[in-house]
């Protein structure tokens, strides 16, 4: 029911850092893309290596938490 609102208010914070919740996952990265369907979440490593793309569903998604850098 409201997915679309979320989404929308969503894409206003693209490119910031954010904590994405699900049933299963505490995702936490950089606010990449939001579709009304999807979310991408590029979640960023310190080391060697790719950084990790992590779509998710808008319905799958249980709260989502923009942390205060410090």
């Amino acid at each position: 029911m409201f997915e679309n609102t979320f989404a929308d208010e969503l894409a206003k914070r693209l490119g910031s850092s954010v904590e994405v919740a699900t049933d299963n996952n505490l995702i936490e990265g950089i606010l990449s893309t939001v579709t009304p369907n999807l979310v991408l979440v590029i979640e960023v490593t310190s080391g060697y290596g790719d950084n990790v793309k992590m779509y998710v569903s808008v319905d799958a998604i249980n709260f989502v938490r923009f942390p205060v850098a410090a």
